[in-house]
Parts: structure tokens; C-alpha cells; sequence
């Protein structure tokens, strides 16, 4: 269930290799160059906060949220919490970096 929900956030938040639609006109980097300045800063602002929330369901649902140790041990579920955080962050950037971006048929053929 991890992994088809972690598939699934890889899709909701159009990361490789379901980026099809912005990947039609890679010459001139996309929809990127109709953004300027504060636009495109808030474009990607809202993109990486789609991948924080995803992140959040991921260690609430499956990584037992940030209540492993108690309310004694408060702090040190804080630290936990954002270590997982970090973890599935990484995860995240991990897979756009090594997977390639697949053609249409070949996510058909995935799917």
C-alpha cells in the first residue's frame, strides 16, 4: 500500500515520470518560460509545498506520524518527524534524478 500510495503522490504532484505535459516542449524549458520573476516563484513555492503535504500524508498514514515515542518525549518526536520528513524529501528528489521520462506508450504500457 506504501508504494502505490508513493506512486501515487509521484503522480499527483507531477514529478518524473509522470510529467508528461511538461515535458512536450523541453527546447525552450516549457511552461517555465511563460512565468517571470514572482509568478514563477510562486509557481514552484506551491509545487514543492504539494510535495511537503504529500510527504506529511505519507509519514502520518505509514511511518507512524510524529507519536512514536509518547508526549514525554516530545522534542525528540519533533526531530523524528522531521527526519522522516527529510527522508521521503529525499526520496522524492531521488527519483527525479535517476529515473528517465518515459513516452506516452511507455506509460500506457506502465500503467
Amino acid at each position: 500500500m506504501f508504494i502505490l500510495f508513493y506512486l501515487g503522490a509521484l503522480a499527483e504532484t507531477a514529478r518524473v515520470p509522470f510529467d508528461l505535459p511538461e515535458a512536450e516542449s523541453e527546447l525552450v524549458s516549457g511552461y517555465n518560460v511563460e512565468y517571470s520573476s514572482i509568478t514563477f516563484a510562486f509557481f514552484f513555492l506551491a509545487e514543492y509545498g504539494n510535495i511537503i503535504l504529500s510527504s506529511n500524508l505519507i509519514i502520518y498514514f505509514f511511518l507512524a506520524g510524529a507519536s512514536m515515542f509518547g508526549k514525554a518525549f516530545a522534542i525528540c518526536g519533533m526531530f523524528l518527524f522531521f527526519g522522516k520528513l527529510l527522508l521521503i524529501l529525499y526520496m522524492f528528489i531521488l527519483v527525479r534524478a535517476t529515473l528517465p521520462r518515459f513516452r506516452f506508450d511507455q506509460l500506457m504500457t506502465l500503467g
